[in-house]
């Protein structure tokens, strides 16, 4: 999942906060996962303010709790650091919800996808908008990920209602 929309105070990047779009999008982000009975056993998250405030908003509507890592790794990552932070995911979790930066997340999901439902790989490539949901599939051990071994089951750009 990419972080949702952020604002752009005078502040350096890594505290930069939500904007109000982005704090009506993860809500809406959290739900999708919750109606598509996506609910991670772990998340591991960039420790970015926004992305930090995307898991807040999300996870509010899982209605689960999830044990959460803040991983500095993430903040600024390519998408070869992102994949050594899932491959080191022990065994015993089943769902894993990394929430991150792009062009990072883009190009992790692209790396891993060596088939997709329906078009989904064409509008990864096309664009990856922020509070954008890759769901992808892969029968193999976290450790052993690697380039083409997952289906992208579906791609979501929840939004919330604007008030």
């Amino acid at each position: 999942m990419r972080h949702a929309k952020s604002a752009w105070p005078e502040v350096d990047d890594h505290s930069r906060p939500l904007a109000p779009r982005g704090r009506r999008d993860a809500p809406a982000a959290g739900r999708w996962l919750r109606e598509a009975r996506i609910v991670p056993d772990r998340v591991v998250c960039s420790t970015a303010l926004r992305t930090r405030e995307t898991w807040d908003l999300a996870g509010s509507e899982l209605g689960a709790e999830q044990a959460v890592l803040y991983d500095r790794r993430l903040y600024e990552a390519s998408a070869d650091e992102v994949l050594a932070v899932v491959r080191g995911t022990p065994d015993e979790v089943r769902t894993l919800l990394i929430i991150g930066h792009n062009p990072a997340m883009q190009e992790v999901t692209l790396t891993l996808a060596g088939d997709a439902v329906d078009d989904a790989r064409d509008q990864v490539r096309v664009a990856f908008p922020t509070a954008a949901i890759a769901v992808l599939s892969c029968p193999q051990r976290w450790s052993a990920l690697a380039p083409g071994c997952a289906l992208l089951t579906a791609i979501a750009v929840p939004r919330g209602a604007k008030r």
